[in-house]
């Protein structure tokens, strides 16, 4: 029993330094695209539009990842991922929730405050509010309220009011992805790199999205095992589609 604590402890305190390093990490690389970031644009005379539109990219690449995350812990096979456990999975989804969140508020406010991106506080927050392709910049500002109508039914979900609807409602999150993915496009693809950036994530989340929707769950499993008139009757038993409703267990 001592052996089994120790090494429950050993595990314990090299995955929090597993944590703290990545962490580290983490900060490092963020605060040298910072600064680096920074540096490029140092005298740019459109430099709020260069950051404001690298948020909205970066805010992007994170919903994707925040989505991807969605469709893993949905999944009806997910009991059988052992690596990392469903713990790590779940704050791994909210803490991209979290990142996706800030990002977005930099891409809004930065470029609703640039006269050069010609959006404006009512275009970023009125749909064809916008003097630059308003059709575009729409798409993006309801993809937005569709991302904080997901996630703020998905904060609330411990309330009593909202614990029997948030689950369909943080669904939204697909459309939210769906729309900012169609903004991203109609916005501005002006390079190759954006354009393949663009349809190999659409790819990849409508590839998982099958993947995880075409799944069954083991109770339909079993229920399907159990309607079969051949399994049923390999194993003695009445097709429950075929028996009476009392006769059912």
């Amino acid at each position: 029993m001592a052996g089994r604590s120790l090494l429950a402890t050993l595990r314990r305190g090299a995955l929090a330094l597993l944590v703290v390093l990545a962490a580290t990490a983490s900060a490092s690389v963020t605060g040298w695209f910072v600064g680096a970031t920074a540096q490029s644009v140092a005298g740019n005379r459109n430099a709020p539009w260069i950051i404001g539109r690298a948020a909205g990219v970066s805010s992007y690449l994170l919903l994707v990842l925040l989505v991807l995350t969605g469709l893993v812990l949905s999944h009806p096979g997910r009991a059988r991922l052992r690596r990392p456990s469903a713990a790590v999975r779940i704050r791994l989804h909210v803490s991209l929730a979290v990142f996706t969140l800030v990002l977005t508020v930099l891409h809004v406010v930065v470029l609703a405050t640039d006269s050069y991106a010609q959006v404006g506080w009512r275009g970023t927050l009125l749909p064809m509010g916008a003097g630059y392709r308003p059709v575009a910049v729409t798409l993006g500002v309801l993809g937005a309220y569709a991302g904080l109508l997901a996630g703020a039914t998905a904060a609330l979900s411990g309330r009593r009011l909202v614990s029997r609807v948030w689950w369909p409602v943080h669904k939204v999150a697909a459309v939210s992805l769906l729309l900012v993915w169609a903004h991203g496009v109609y916005a501005g693809i002006d390079t190759p790199a954006l354009l393949a950036m663009y349809v190999a994530t659409g790819a990849g989340v409508l590839a998982l999205a099958v993947w995880r929707y075409v799944a069954r769950t083991p109770g339909e499993r079993v229920d399907e095992l159990a309607s079969s008139p051949d399994w049923a009757t390999r194993h003695g038993m009445r097709s429950v589609r075929s028996a009476h409703p009392l006769e059912r267990v």
